[in-house]
This record gives C-alpha cells, sequence and structure tokens, in this order.
C-alpha cells in the first residue's frame, strides 16, 4: 500500500510541475487556476511521500518519489510542450527508469 501511495505522490509531483509549465505560457485568470493546481498538487504530493514514509526507508522513497516526477517532467515536456527528443535524453531517462525500479527490488519493505 505504501509503494502505491508513493507513486500517486510521484504522480502528483508531475502534476505541480506541468501547472507550473502551464502557469508560465497562461494569460489572464487563467494563471491563477494554474497555480491553484500548483498547490493543490504539491499538498497532496507531499502528504503521499510523507504517508509513504512511515513505512518505507526514507531515503528509497524519496528517491523513487522524485525519480517518478523527473521521468513523468521529461515525458511531459517532450509530448506536450514539445522538447526535443535526443539520444542522450531517453539514454539517460531509461537510466533513471532502471535504478528506480531496482531501488524498488532492493529495498526491504
Amino acid at each position: 500500500m505504501n509503494w502505491i501511495l508513493l507513486v500517486l505522490g510521484g504522480l502528483f509531483e508531475v502534476g505541480f510541475t506541468y501547472s507550473l509549465g502551464q502557469a508560465r505560457i497562461s494569460q489572464g485568470s487563467s494563471v491563477y487556476w494554474w497555480y491553484g493546481c500548483f498547490f493543490i498538487c504539491l499538498i497532496l504530493s507531499m502528504s503521499l511521500l510523507i504517508k509513504a514514509t512511515e513505512q518505507l526507508p526514507l531515503g528509497t522513497a524519496y528517491a523513487v518519489w522524485t525519480g517518478i516526477g523527473a521521468v513523468g517532467t521529461v515525458a511531459l515536456g517532450i509530448l506536450v510542450f514539445k522538447e526535443p527528443v535526443t539520444f542522450w535524453r531517453i539514454f539517460f531517462i531509461s537510466t533513471l527508469i532502471a535504478s528506480i525500479i531496482g531501488l524498488k527490488f532492493v529495498s526491504s519493505h
């Protein structure tokens, strides 16, 4: 259950970075909508991380949480914000994904 909470927290981390990206390109009153989404996602993400670390090792949980956020944010950057797809970006994101999976398997919880 704690791993599910951690993954959800990582997804909300992607949500708050996406909200920042949208706020950056928005105009008018929609900027406030995106900042509201940012704060809601931030609170949910941190709350889920805190809850998950009650049972999971802090170092492992934090690394997995930030890894999910990093991979998800890069994927959103490529898919939504049309950031470049290069061999090296994909290579290093792949190694990050492998590291996240490895941490899950070597964790004692």
